[in-house]
């Protein structure tokens, strides 16, 4: 057997994480890649379109503490847009905005608000998941072709996915630009304040993706048939539903879980869902939230608060429930301390977990982050979804939207 969790990425070894730790992160496994028909080796970068590229990269860096190490735009030949890459760890935001009038990112932006047009994965042969996705019916949006400049060359394609949203497959070699040619290394002026942790979070642990109704099963055998992955959860009826709301949850992950995707489709309810929210205000399927895997959610929340970044608020009433406090046995830090920031705990036959979700970091309610800090736990919080759902019903309902 390959036993790939003992092979870190480039952009894990650059960021120093160390093997046991990104085990811990985000719940490696061991699998044999012989057998892979569409190996992936690990999320290469997640490519916002958003309104004002300038001010957005000023946001992640600011905010979320991430380092800004890449630059794409006029100054450098890219008449279309601007084009910042930012890093966190083993995490790369590119995050783009139209310059040009004409940019076809401004359409992606009047039709679907600030966020996530491609998640681009790393893979070792292009052209070997190319074939295999066209043969099985995948629709491939750019061939495999040689970008190359000083620093090498990176052999990239592009397929499609739910939506708008699309994967570029990068098989990056010995490449060792910033991020692909066309893009020059690029630092910020701006200087984090005093105490300021060097970073926030340290790896990507999963992306959540919100399709039609009647459509999740469909997107579910595509990444089985396509790209090889194999089915890890299913959350369905009383496990995803509160009183008010339900949907359907799958979760499809890669060999090795490095690269996990929750599907969440909405199901009748007395009201509406966060799901049919989301699918109303980004016009369609696209990526709801990205989980940011740290090793001190609560010095991470602790520093985001500090930055004007907003969670959605747990009631005490969570904390004080006898079941909860049985059911997840001893953690890391005293339930108070959990309940001050408002952090959710759960525990699975794996271990246990920590997680706590923002408000969306836009002005249409869609996408928006959770911060995960897993203790053996491989799941994805099912003991807290009912918690979770009815603090995003109490926001829906202040925007009118429940």
């Amino acid at each position: 057997m390959t036993d790939t969790t003992f092979t870190l990425t480039e952009q894990e070894r650059t960021a120093d994480l160390e093997l046991d730790q990104l085990k811990q992160l985000v719940g490696l496994v061991p699998y044999d890649e012989s057998t892979d028909v569409f190996p992936v080796t690990g999320w290469d970068a997640i490519v916002f379109v958003v309104g004002n590229a300038t001010q957005t990269a000023h946001f992640y860096q600011s905010a979320f503490g991430m380092e800004l190490i890449g630059y794409s735009g006029p100054e450098t030949g890219n008449r279309d847009h601007k084009s910042f890459v930012l890093r966190s760890g083993s995490i790369r935001f590119v995050v783009k905005g139209g310059v040009d009038p004409d940019s076809p990112l401004h359409e992606h932006v009047r039709r679907h608000g600030d966020g996530v047009l491609d998640i681009s994965l790393e893979v070792p042969d292009v052209d070997r998941c190319i074939q295999h996705a066209r043969s099985v019916g995948a629709t491939v949006l750019a061939e495999p072709e040689d970008l190359t400049d000083e620093h090498g060359t990176v052999r990239v394609a592009t397929i499609a996915t739910y939506g708008d949203t699309r994967h570029t497959l990068v098989q990056r070699g010995d490449y060792s630009g910033p991020y692909l040619p066309g893009y020059v290394e690029r630092s910020s002026t701006y200087v984090k304040r005093e105490g300021a942790p060097k970073r926030l979070f340290q790896a990507l642990d999963h992306i959540v993706g919100n399709v039609e109704l009647g459509r999740m099963d469909e997107w579910v055998t595509f990444y089985n048939k396509v790209m090889g992955f194999v089915n890890m959860a299913e959350f369905i009826g009383d496990d995803i539903a509160t009183d008010y709301s339900a949907l359907m949850s799958k979760v499809v992950a890669n060999g090795n879980h490095r690269v996990k995707f929750p599907l969440n489709e909405p199901a009748v309810g007395k009201k509406r869902s966060q799901i049919d929210e989301y699918l109303d205000f980004y016009r369609g399927p696209g990526a709801q939230h990205l989980a940011l895997a740290t090793n001190d959610i609560l010095r991470t929340v602790d520093e985001l608060r500090k930055e004007g970044i907003e969670f959605l608020e747990t009631p005490d009433s969570y904390y004080e429930d006898p079941s909860l406090r049985a059911r997840i046995g001893e953690v890391r830090v005293p339930i108070e301390e959990l309940q001050k920031r408002g952090i959710l705990v759960d525990r699975d036959e794996d271990g246990y977990l920590l997680q706590i979700f923002t408000r969306p970091l836009q002005d249409r309610p869609t996408v928006f982050f959770e911060l995960i800090e897993r203790h053996g736990s491989l799941g994805f919080g099912k003991g807290n979804f009912k918690a979770l759902f009815e603090a995003i019903e109490r926001e829906q309902e202040r925007r009118g939207n429940l």
